[in-house]
């Protein structure tokens, strides 16, 4: 086994054991399986009342008026994610869902009427939609390095894909035994049972820039000018909604299929999908391999592509056992999708309006989702059961194949914030910062070149600046003598930031060096707005004035008299 394998290995292991070790990790990762099993189940079920109702146009049509109502509030109501803790957001939503799809399943099992469950249905899946943009925000939260979050990611792309086999598969299991009911109520336990594990989640949250408390419908508009203004963004999101759109014709292609071209009844549908979910089961762990690499744009593009290719190919190729097989390669390409997908949107994503950009995600999934669904069912009336499967199917890979380039680009964007981030991560009182506070001190940061022997600042200056060395090294002089050299991955000029006074000793370029700085509103509001990193610059504050202590007054600029003029050197 070569070196490169064997370090694949290690850091998939790794991805694995640092988030059942963290138990708050544990807990947020836990509660994201119980919800989206509830959402697989619901899924199924909702599909075979609809089918049941008025045919594969009642699924198609159900699909799109569930996610219409999401699309639009999802987005507005994701700014609450932003303001305060996300795990009590999320916490709410599953509440909710519990409660909505219980209500479903007590309509169900009384024969009641079919539209109180689809409108029950609609409010699960506006809190559903509401639940992974918060999510999503955070396990960036939760993580300190990019590794980290790509590993968090990894692991909730597993649980992500054992739901989407346990929902499936718990649905089929109880619709060969029971009822639709009975699907519903094990939906509103798993959540309920979310809800109860996201309640125990604690943790210390990273400080965010100061703003005024604005309207929810301003406020959503950040997240979704953010978007605009990122081009990376752009991308990803308007991939993400093909791939939903493809989501969206498969649960209409699902029931249709089984019933009609296979002739597998009702249960075949639920079998469908628990072959997503078994491939998604075998693509995580393959996805694990892929956490130290650099080419998460690119995976993301193979994702994408197998979400279309496996639908074209049932429609050329239609049998049980190739649907079966075609389907599990979906579930790998779901896989590849929530590695790499969700980690580049949270590399790109500032911290204090990433649940709204999120959000914006979510609503583009909805609207996707919807229209796929509603797509499938006129293209089946149109061009016929197969060759919608080849039509909607040829989507997804086209697009992959035309954004490639600029995937691999992001890629390139993504590794240099990384190289930011480790440079930051060298200075111990940053190194306690979470990843959303870290990167924002990496993008706030202004580059500084100054020749050798340049004085950065006096003893004596106000300091207004703090400063990291990218290259070179520097001298610290403090009364005349030099009382340390610092070099690459140091940072200096705290001590007069974090004691509100003068410099207390005059920094010099040893050589030719670069440095960042950032001003002190920005390091005030970023270090000493987390609890860890505050003391942690304390700590080292004390550290450095108790190896140099001036022996008199701060040194003033020195600042040369004029000389007279020479008319009265003459006179003198």
């Amino acid at each position: 086994m070569g070196v490169g394998t064997r370090d694949n290995l290690r850091d998939a292991a790794e991805a694995f054991s640092s988030n059942w070790r963290n138990r708050n990790l544990r807990r947020a990762q836990l509660g994201f399986l119980g919800a989206w099993t509830a959402e697989w189940a619901f899924t199924v079920g909702l599909g075979i009342v609809a089918y049941v109702d008025g045919g594969a146009l009642a699924v198609g049509l159900v699909g799109l008026l569930r996610m219409l109502p999401s699309a639009v509030l999802a987005p507005l109501l994701s700014p609450f994610a932003d303001r305060g803790r996300r795990e009590r957001v999320l916490v709410i939503v599953s509440l909710l869902r519990g409660a909505a799809t219980g209500g479903a399943a007590a309509v169900v099992a009384l024969s009641g009427p079919v539209v109180v469950v689809y409108v029950l249905a609609v409010v699960s899946t506006i809190a559903a939609t509401l639940f992974r943009p918060a999510h999503s925000a955070l396990l960036p939260a939760l993580s300190r390095t990019g590794h980290e979050l790509a590993s968090a990611n990894v692991v909730r792309g597993l649980l992500d894909s054992v739901a989407t086999l346990i929902g499936p598969l718990l649905a089929a299991l109880l619709l060969a035994f029971a009822d639709v009911s009975a699907v519903f109520a094990v939906a509103a336990a798993a959540s309920l049972w979310a809800a109860l594990l996201l309640s125990r989640v604690r943790y210390e949250t990273a400080p965010r820039p100061a703003a005024p408390r604005r309207n929810l419908l301003t406020e959503a508009a950040e997240g979704l000018r953010a978007v605009l203004r990122n081009g990376g963004l752009r991308l990803i999101l308007g991939l993400a909604a093909a791939q939903s759109l493809t989501r969206g014709a498969l649960t209409v292609f699902s029931v249709v299929v089984a019933i009609e071209l296979l002739g597998i009844g009702e249960s075949g549908a639920g079998t469908l999908m628990a072959a997503v979910g078994v491939g998604a089961v075998a693509g995580s762990p393959a996805a694990s391999l892929l956490v130290g690499t650099a080419r998460l744009g690119g995976w993301f593009a193979v994702g994408v592509a197998l979400w279309g290719l496996p639908l074209a190919l049932i429609g050329l190729f239609p049998g049980e056992a190739a649907a079966l097989v075609l389907l599990a390669l979906v579930g790998v390409g779901n896989a590849l999708i929530d590695l790499a997908g969700f980690t580049l949107i949270g590399r790109l994503t500032p911290d204090d309006v990433m649940a709204r950009v999120f959000g914006v995600l979510e609503s583009l999934v909805a609207v996707s989702i919807g229209v796929g669904s509603i797509l499938a069912s006129a293209l089946i009336a149109w061009l016929g059961l197969q060759g919608a499967l080849l039509a909607i199917g040829a989507l997804c890979p086209v697009l992959a194949v035309l954004a490639w380039r600029r995937l691999r680009s992001l890629d390139r964007s993504v590794g240099d914030l990384d190289e930011d981030v480790e440079l930051l991560q060298q200075v111990p009182m940053l190194r306690p910062l979470p990843l959303p506070a870290i990167e924002q001190i990496a993008r706030a940061m202004e580059p500084v070149d100054l020749p050798e022997g340049a004085t950065v600042f006096l003893q004596g200056d106000i300091g207004d600046r703090y400063y990291v060395i990218r290259a070179g090294s520097v001298d610290v002089v403090g009364d005349g003598r030099v009382v340390a050299t610092l070099r690459r991955g140091d940072g200096f000029g705290e001590i007069a930031l974090l004691r509100r006074t003068r410099r207390t000793a005059t920094v010099v370029a040893r050589e030719p060096v670069r440095l960042s700085s950032l001003t002190s509103e920005r390091f005030g509001g970023i270090v000493l707005g987390y609890g860890p990193s505050a003391a942690a610059a304390t700590e080292d504050v004390d550290g450095r004035l108790a190896r140099f202590t001036p022996v008199g007054p701060p040194e003033a600029p020195v600042v040369e008299e004029p000389s007279p003029p020479e008319s009265e050197e003459r006179n003198s």
